[in-house]
C-alpha cells in the first residue's frame, strides 16, 4: 500500500496547480511535460487524469480481446519507467511553497514547461482540487 505524504504544512493546505489541456495529449507529449515538471523544486506530487485506455476491450463484439491502442505505452520520466494507461487531459500538481512570492515563481516555471510542450493550449488554475483530510465517507468505508 502506498502512503501519500501529508497534504498540509503547519495546518495550512498546500496549493495545487490544475492544468487542463485543450486536447488530450499523446504519450510523447505527456512524457515531455512530466520530464519538465519533475525537475521543478517544490513539486510534491503530480496526478493526471484523462481518457482511459484499458488493456482489454470492455464491450462490443471484440470484448475481452487485447486493446492495441497506439498510445498505451511505457514512458520514461527522468529515469523511471511508468505505464501510461490513459490519454492525459489534466494535471494536478501539489506544491510545497512558503509564501505567495515563491508560489508565483513556481507558477512561472510551470507555465514555461507547459508552453514548451503543450502545442494546442491549456488552462492553468491555482487552488485545492483534491481532498487533503479525511471526510465522513472515509470513516464510513473502513
Amino acid at each position: 500500500m502506498v502512503s501519500n505524504p501529508p497534504a498540509d504544512y503547519a495546518g495550512v493546505p498546500l496549493p495545487e496547480v490544475q492544468i487542463i489541456t485543450n486536447r488530450l495529449l499523446s504519450a510523447e507529449t505527456t512524457e515531455a511535460v512530466l520530464n519538465k515538471l519533475d525537475v521543478i523544486e517544490g513539486v510534491r506530487q503530480i496526478n493526471m487524469t484523462g481518457e482511459s485506455i484499458p488493456k482489454t476491450i470492455n464491450s462490443g463484439p471484440a470484448k475481452g480481446l487485447p486493446n492495441n491502442h497506439t498510445e498505451r505505452k511505457v514512458i520514461n520520466v527522468n529515469g523511471r519507467e511508468m505505464e501510461l494507461r490513459y490519454l492525459v487531459g489534466a494535471f494536478y500538481i501539489e506544491l510545497e511553497v512558503a509564501d505567495e512570492a515563491e508560489l508565483d515563481d513556481k507558477l512561472e516555471e510551470i507555465k514555461a514547461a507547459c508552453d514548451s510542450c503543450i502545442e494546442f493550449g491549456y488552462v492553468l488554475n491555482v487552488g485545492r482540487y483534491s481532498k487533503y483530510k479525511p471526510t465522513l465517507h472515509d470513516y464510513r468505508s473502513e
